[in-house]
């Protein structure tokens, strides 16, 4: 039988400062944010609700039940991260996985630490840790990245200074929510890779973004050899050699003038129109008033 976690009680000191903390904050916000921050208390589950800036819309059963498991075993061994909306009330932060594997465990109480946020400082703290997690796919973190730049007015520049990552990369991953559902859904579910998104991103054409991806769920393309498709697509098409031979008859005009005026004339047509350009060459100042005077003549 697993050995039952012992429940860390409330102390008194952080009952007393829940009690009057709007007074504590008005007196001193920092000392209060750095009690709390330190501090994991147990709080009633049903106090909670659920975060309405939730970025992950999507969970996996199967985890969601093996969680359950460990925290019937276990308890709940990270805490949730909630701020006090009043007394007794709390929105969650950060954990709605953990916070759902509990209530099917059927726990009463959970650890949690508490903060104090508006609601802005709230989203954001709760997208910023959804980005650090392992198991996102592409697109949520996209959606996340995308979320704090709207509504945390935040840069390219400063979300990736806020989230230690380059700029490429907060834009790599932002140009994902551009393209077709259809390849959104593939990367997903984990079909095709990050790699594979980001040369699709760098196409313009929907219908051959979504031939690419045919191409890429059917024969199984390495990145490698999605990038070397695509870059065949987008080369424009190398011109055909005719084979044909210049017009006889532009042939011997240039002769003709060639003689006339003692230097090399070249005649060329426009594609298969009846345009064309006749060239005169010259070397010198001198050569060139000879060869206006002779056409003048």
């Amino acid at each position: 039988m697993a050995k039952k976690v012992q429940k860390k009680e409330l102390g008194k000191g952080i009952r007393a400062l829940l009690g009057n903390i709007d007074e504590k904050v008005a007196e001193d916000a920092s000392q209060v944010v750095k009690t709390l921050n330190s501090s994991i208390v147990e709080i009633p589950i049903d106090s909670i609700e659920v975060n309405p800036f939730q970025p992950r819309s999507e969970f996996d059963q199967e985890a969601l039940e093996e969680l359950t498991v460990s925290i019937k075993t276990y308890g709940l061994i990270q805490p949730l991260t909630v701020r006090r909306l009043r007394e007794g009330e709390y929105q969650l932060i950060s954990g709605e996985r953990r916070l759902r594997a509990s209530k099917k465990a059927g726990l009463k109480e959970v650890p949690a630490y508490i903060r104090i946020a508006n609601d802005q400082e709230l989203l954001e703290m709760a997208l910023v840790e959804n980005i650090q997690r392992k198991d996102l796919n592409a697109i949520e973190v996209a959606i996340s990245y995308q979320r704090l730049m709207d509504e945390c007015a935040l840069t390219h520049e400063a979300l990736s200074d806020r989230i230690g990552k380059n700029r490429s990369t907060v834009t790599n991953y932002t140009r994902l929510l551009k393209l077709p559902p259809e390849i959104q859904k593939s990367i997903k579910k984990d079909e095709i890779s990050m790699g594979h998104a980001r040369a699709l991103a760098g196409m313009n054409d929907i219908a051959l973004q979504i031939s690419v991806l045919r191409k890429i769920q059917d024969e199984g393309l390495s990145v490698r050899a999605t990038e070397d498709l695509i870059r065949r697509y987008q080369s424009p098409p190398a011109k055909k050699a005719t084979g044909s031979e210049p017009n006889p008859a532009y042939l011997r005009m240039e002769n003709t003038l060639s003689d006339h005026l003692d230097t090399k004339v070249k005649i060329k047509t426009v594609g298969n129109s009846d345009k064309g350009v006749i060239t005169i060459h010259f070397d010198t100042l001198d050569e060139f008033n000879r060869i206006i005077d002779q056409i003048e003549d």
